[in-house]
């Protein structure tokens, strides 16, 4: 049996300290990998649905081929490597503040990360996700004003929960509009959050955008032994 807990990184960023920790939960026989920004949980393996949904659904409302991708928060990696289960997928861009987390990848600390640094069509991007979303060069410094076929993010907890500051105006009409422009004609964004859906927002998406609507992910939750319900927004220009 593996140790109960084991601390595996840990290190300050601009924003606070991250760590990336190995724990064993005893009730399931099983070891689960976790991400933290100080006490707040960004990810943990043992929770990976809905943020697979994330890539699934978004993808899913796309046709052609040759698509490209911008993928905002790396976290343990499942949303993007979700994305490059989809063959149509060209390019996957997976821009991602923390240094620490894409090292993790890079160095095989975590166990995507070969993965996603084997494939050819995956890039990691260091930067503020909200920031380029805001700016006019976007996501790529190598190809400014470059526009993708989905921009698909998983970063708060939720519109109205925020990790830090720097995302508040994100969710804002204004803020929205800004990010629609990095994407292409019929192009989808896709956003996780850790509530349910909220109508509230989702009409804030659709005056944004051509249309928009919150798809609900319920899976098992084996810690309280009850369905859990989070949502993936989608809003298509």
């Amino acid at each position: 049996m593996s140790l109960l807990f084991k601390e595996l990184d840990y290190r300050e960023t601009p924003i606070g300290p991250v760590s990336l920790r190995r724990r064993r939960i005893l009730s399931l026989d099983t070891d689960v990998l976790e991400i933290l920004l100080g006490d707040e949980h960004l990810m943990s393996s043992l929770f990976t649905v809905s943020e697979i949904a994330l890539a699934k659904l978004g993808l899913g409302a796309l046709e052609g081929d040759g698509l490209d991708i911008a993928v905002g928060g790396l976290g343990l990696g499942y949303t993007a490597d979700a994305v490059l289960d989809d063959a149509r997928v060209r390019s996957l861009s997976v821009i991602e503040l923390l240094g620490p987390v894409i090292d993790w990848h890079e160095s095989g600390l975590l166990p995507l990360g070969p993965r996603l640094t084997g494939d050819a069509r995956c890039r990691f991007v260091r930067g503020d996700f909200f920031a380029m979303a805001a700016s006019e060069d976007g996501f790529d410094p190598e190809t400014p004003k470059r526009r993708y076929d989905a921009i698909l993010i998983d970063i708060d907890h939720a519109p109205d929960r925020l990790l830090h500051d720097g995302s508040e105006g994100f969710y804002t009409e204004a803020g929205l509009k800004l990010l629609a422009r990095h994407l292409k004609t019929g192009g989808v964004m896709g956003l996780w959050s850790d509530d349910r859906p909220d109508a509230a927002f989702t009409q804030k998406l659709s005056s944004v955008f051509a249309e928009a609507w919150g798809e609900p992910v319920t899976f098992d939750n084996p810690l309280q032994d009850r369905p859990f319900t989070q949502t993936v927004y989608l809003a298509r220009v």
